[in-house]
Parts: C-alpha cells; sequence; structure tokens
C-alpha cells in the first residue's frame, strides 16, 4: 500500500514585508527562523507517524489543541531567535514573549512590554482573545490541507498571514459569554485593519474587510 508523501514545508523569503513596524528589535529573519522550526518539528514528527501507520499530527490535533500547540512552540521559536524577547515564565502569564530582564525573574502575571501570540486559521487574523489589553498582538494564520485526496496528495501545513500591530483596549468588542460563562474580547472591524495594517507575512491578499 502507497503512504503518504510528507513534504518539508519552508517560508517564501519573497512574502515578508520589508516595510513591517517590528517591536523590541525584532527581525524578519526571526519569524523565518521560527516558521521553519515549526515545519521542522511537523516534517520529523509526520514522517515518523506515517512509517507507523498514523495519521499526520496535524490531522490528529483538534483544532483549538492544534492553535495552542503552534502558539507555544512559536513563542518558544521566536524567544530562541529574538535579541530581546524571552518567554514570560509565569504560567498562562501575558504576554507570551516579554523583554529580558524587564521583570523580576522573567516571569509577570500581566504585563505592557512584550509580545501576545496568536494563532488562527481565519484568514484576516480575526482571534479570539480572553480580554481586551494594551498590548502587541502578533497573529500567525495557518492552513491545513484536509481535502486533498487521495491524502497521500495532502499539502504540508503552512503559515499564510502573519500580523503584527499595537492594539488598545478600545480596539476591541466584547463577545457574548459563552455556555461556561467564558467573555472573550475580538478586534472590532477597525481594530482588525490596524492589525492588517501591518503585516509582517502575506502569501496571498487577505479577505478584504
Amino acid at each position: 500500500m502507497s503512504r503518504e508523501r510528507i513534504i518539508r514545508n519552508r517560508p517564501d523569503r519573497n512574502k515578508f514585508n520589508p516595510d513591517a513596524n517590528l517591536p523590541f528589535e525584532l527581525r524578519l529573519e526571526d519569524f523565518e527562523s521560527a516558521m521553519q522550526d515549526v515545519y521542522d518539528f511537523f516534517y520529523d514528527v509526520n514522517v515518523l507517524l506515517v512509517s507507523k501507520g498514523f495519521q499526520r499530527l496535524d490531522k490528529m490535533l483538534r483544532p483549538a489543541i492544534m492553535s495552542g500547540v503552534l502558539s507555544d512552540m512559536i513563542a518558544a521559536s521566536l524567544a530562541k531567535h529574538s535579541r530581546t524577547l524571552v518567554q514570560n515564565r509565569y504560567f498562562n502569564g501575558h504576554p507570551d514573549l516579554i523583554v529580558q530582564g524587564r521583570y523580576p525573574n522573567d516571569a509577570v502575571k500581566a504585563g505592557s512590554h512584550g509580545v501576545e501570540i496568536k494563532t488562527t486559521r481565519k484568514a484576516g487574523g480575526a482571534v479570539g482573545t480572553h480580554g481586551a489589553r494594551n498590548q502587541w498582538m502578533c497573529v500567525f494564520v495557518y492552513e491545513i490541507d484536509d481535502v486533498t485526496e487521495p491524502a497521500m496528495r495532502r499539502r504540508p501545513m503552512a503559515f499564510t498571514e502573519i500580523y503584527l500591530s499595537r492594539v488598545t483596549i478600545a480596539d476591541f468588542r466584547k463577545n457574548p459569554r459563552g455556555e461556561l460563562g467564558t467573555r472573550t474580547a475580538t478586534l472590532h472591524r477597525l481594530g482588525i485593519a490596524k492589525l492588517r495594517a501591518n503585516w509582517v507575512y502575506r502569501l496571498a491578499q487577505t479577505t478584504q474587510i
């Protein structure tokens, strides 16, 4: 029986925005390296899984879990390649990346000097948060090919858009409470426009708002 062929994905260097405003001495190369780290991980893991007769990891994981895994991996990798940012050592602290040495033990429950990392499959970067904040927010949009048949021809997971912008509380709208009583916030129309204006990476034109 023919096995699914696993392809190692790579960022397209021509799709980065040389005019992007990058805070905290971040570089486009940092984003490229972080993306490649994630691609390499999924390639290595998927080669092993498929060789054992299992599905690809990105196919096995539920969407919410996949987004969480990607957010954690991107934060760790950006911290590794960044010149000034480190991972926030406070459990579930905000933001995910903070300026090294700015907070005691590089840990803060709610800080303002750093970058929050979000991932979503929604084109354009609209993503829910646990509350409106004044923050630098970075959104990675990714896609998973789960429709091409036969499955062995499916494309690898890919980041299609990256946005990074300084947003404020006024840029958010509050969402209705869910069944569990959790209330989230999402950038409203003008907030999304602000986020998209400072795009870092984009494979294609985004959906118009």
